[in-house]
């Protein structure tokens, strides 16, 4: 009985051959593991975070919030939708200084991507909704945008039944205005754009950016661009006036309430002519820049970045690869990198 256990034993235990293959998989699997670790620890020392995968979302009312918008039905008139300002083929801007609502209104100040906006801490230039729900009245209710109210877009809506039918397999309660800012809100965090050249980069890939792409990251990061410019949205996580350095408004001139920034909200001198820091993804196809439109060029933007929030000079060849960097923060929707927009070029008036 003894020497069949023995036996046993000696067949169950593993031969030379399967204990070489155990230890090489432990050896791939520890060099596995330090490699991920590896590449966390390198990407925890980054400035700039890649965008995560997109969150999981319902898809009722992702479609919904879809429709809605791109409905024009939203504004007084039935001429705007949400899309008229953020154009989703055009970096989710409109390329405009400043936006033009019903009845050609000129709005007051530019009008920021749509795009990864739910990265963003707050939503407007000023910060003044908290969320992006909060965000998707303002517009509705803008009398320089859509110029309208719940109780006007609710008797629209109400009159096409297969919407009203929608919003009932949704939503418990139905079509309500709740329920509208809830669903293209809900869209609205849909519009991430992952897989840019940097988020590559930063995941790993080297060969992701170029040497002056490289350099012009590594220029980013020594100027202190990083400062106000950093995270997964590269940006959009704080407020910062404009004119640390300098009075960029004085040199411009013809200063309007749209140029109070912050103060609007707060009424705190501290915060007057502070904004809410813009994202810079995309940034290549979302000219023109700043809340005033005011530079038409990424060459413009970042000249008066170093003059008015860096106070410090640079040479023109330092910048320009500051401007290639910035170029491989365009990232993919719907699985189709953002169309590049000419960098020398603004697109509208």
């Amino acid at each position: 009985m003894l020497s069949r256990n023995r036996a046993a034993a000696a067949r169950s235990m593993p031969g030379e051959g399967q204990r070489s293959s155990g230890r090489a998989a432990q050896r791939l699997l520890v060099a596995l593991l330090g490699a991920a670790v590896g590449a966390a620890v390198a990407q925890a020392d980054e400035p700039i975070l890649p965008i995560p995968p997109a969150p999981a979302l319902d898809a009722r009312k992702l479609a919904l919030g879809q429709a809605l918008f791109h409905d024009k039905r939203l504004s007084n008139d039935n001429t705007l939708s949400c899309a008229s300002c953020h154009d989703l083929s055009r970096g989710g801007v409109d390329g405009r200084s400043s936006s033009i609502g019903i009845g050609g209104a000129k709005g007051p100040i530019n009008a920021p991507t749509v795009f990864n906006s739910s990265l963003n801490f707050r939503q407007f230039w000023d910060g003044r909704a908290a969320s992006l729900e909060e965000q998707a009245a303002g517009p509705v209710h803008n009398p320089l945008e859509m110029g309208s109210n719940w109780a006007e877009v609710l008797g629209k809506l109400s009159r096409d039944a297969p919407l009203v039918e929608q919003f009932k397999a949704a939503y418990p309660d139905g079509l309500q205005s709740r329920n509208i800012q809830d669903a293209i809100a809900t869209f609205e965090r849909s519009l991430t754009t992952p897989n840019a050249r940097i988020d590559r980069y930063l995941r790993g890939d080297k060969s992701a950016l170029s040497p002056d792409e490289l350099r012009g990251y590594q220029l980013f990061k020594a100027f202190g661009c990083v400062a106000c410019h950093q995270g997964v949205n590269v940006g959009g996580n704080m407020f910062q006036t404009f004119g640390v350095m300098g009075d960029y408004f004085t040199r411009r001139g013809s200063v309007t309430a749209a140029d109070l920034g912050r103060y609007n909200v707060t009424r705190n001198d501290a915060d007057r002519y502070a904004f809410k820091v813009p994202s810079l993804r995309n940034v290549a196809v979302t000219a023109p820049y700043f809340h005033d439109g005011s530079a038409r060029t990424l060459n413009e933007a970042v000249d008066v970045m170093f003059k008015y929030q860096l106070g410090r000079s640079a040479a023109a060849q330092d910048k320009e690869l500051i401007v290639k960097f910035l170029h491989t923060l365009t990232g993919e929707y719907q699985g189709r990198s953002l169309q590049q927009a000419d960098p020398l070029v603004a697109r509208r008036p």
